[in-house]
């Protein structure tokens, strides 16, 4: 493993952090990767040599369901013992107020663990009187505070002081309203359209693109070469910038001596006929996540030209918290994403990037 920064004057610095493991081993953390990176709003998955998708991945990717958006909704409504009986006791729902800024506005969220995390600026701190934290990246005058509260936890009950002094915080002394992304892992009822019912609420489908590339220059990759030394392969961070120009549209058929765009395709590379990416953009759980990375994982169940085949995802710019509870921040691009490369004898590497306002992956 490997975290490193790139101090450049003209840059803001970033963390990226590569490692590689196997699939079949028994200590293999790529499951608590995916399901501890709460709010995702994009994958995209590459296939090389590959014109269509397989008709299983296809399948997951169209029956990915639907997310809600539901408009002018006072936060004092996660704190009812209905909303706790029938949602957060039936396990990951995820929440995400929309259209946020998180280094101007408040923003609130409901982690599938049952915590409502509340980033607000000095003034509504102040004013809201509950008990938080000032921001990791306020500087020595914090103007950014962080108030977490465990909606499940026992001193929440309805009878209980914790729970009236919450209550009157979001009621009465600084009501706080959001717009609000939800989705819902679990599909027994109640269904957020009916519970919601004297909101507005949207509901939300998934936006899919699918092309090839044909004649793409492509990094050659072996599993064990993480860092690339031996010369043949790329390393992981070569490939994550690859990868992300590739994501992106950006031209990559430069010379490195080019005076408008020194990018290229990095070395060792080959030409291949095609390849095919596919991206969703959305309000994505982990649990979609994990079914796209299995899914990719049993391609190779066939022989195929590729050795790899790549799965990214992007987190919200403006969530809370990258992974887990640890906070996010917005400084220049507010980037929180992984990305992982599987290859086809079970092996990965996993590369995950956060920007400025964060602290190294986990």
């Amino acid at each position: 493993m490997s975290c490193g920064s790139r101090p450049f004057l003209a840059c803001p610095r970033h963390l990226l952090v590569c490692e590689k493991s196997s699939f079949l081993q028994e200590k293999s953390r790529h499951s608590t990767h995916v399901e501890t990176h709460y709010y995702n709003y994009c994958v995209s998955i590459l296939l090389p040599e590959c014109a269509l998708l397989p008709e299983k991945l296809k399948h997951i990717i169209e029956g990915m369901g639907t997310y809600y958006l539901v408009k002018n909704l006072p936060l004092h409504e996660f704190l009812t013992e209905e909303f706790n009986d029938r949602f957060l006791k039936k396990g990951l729902f995820y929440a995400l107020s929309y259209n946020t800024r998180i280094d101007q506005d408040n923003v609130a969220a409901v982690l599938p663990t049952g915590k409502l995390i509340v980033s607000v600026n000095k003034d509504t701190y102040e004013e809201l009187g509950l008990q938080g934290k000032p921001s990791l990246y306020s500087g020595k005058n914090p103007m950014r505070y962080i108030v977490t509260i465990d909606l499940t936890d026992s001193a929440m009950s309805p009878d209980g002081k914790k729970f009236q002094r919450v209550r009157w915080a979001l009621t009465e002394k600084k009501p706080l309203n959001f717009d609000f992304l939800f989705t819902w892992d679990n599909t027994e009822e109640p269904s957020i359209l009916s519970y919601f019912s004297k909101y507005v609420v949207k509901e939300c489908q998934f936006k899919i693109n699918s092309g090839v590339s044909r004649e793409l220059n492509c990094p050659v990759l072996k599993s064990d070469e993480l860092h690339g030394k031996e010369e043949e392969s790329c390393s992981a961070t070569e490939f994550f910038e690859w990868l992300g120009a590739i994501s992106n549209n950006i031209d990559w058929e430069n010379e490195s001596s080019s005076f408008i765009s020194s990018f290229c395709c990095p070395e060792p590379n080959i030409l291949i006929e095609q390849a095919h990416l596919c991206t969703i953009t959305g309000f994505i759980t982990p649990a979609k996540i994990q079914k796209l990375v299995k899914q990719l994982r049993e391609y190779f169940n066939e022989p195929k030209l590729s050795q790899w085949v790549s799965l990214m995802v992007h987190g919200f710019a403006d969530s809370p918290v990258s992974w887990r509870e640890s906070e996010h921040g917005f400084f220049k691009g507010g980037e929180n994403l992984y990305c992982f490369v599987i290859f086809n004898n079970e092996d990965y590497w996993l590369q995950m990037a956060v920007g400025t306002n964060d602290g190294c992956p986990p």
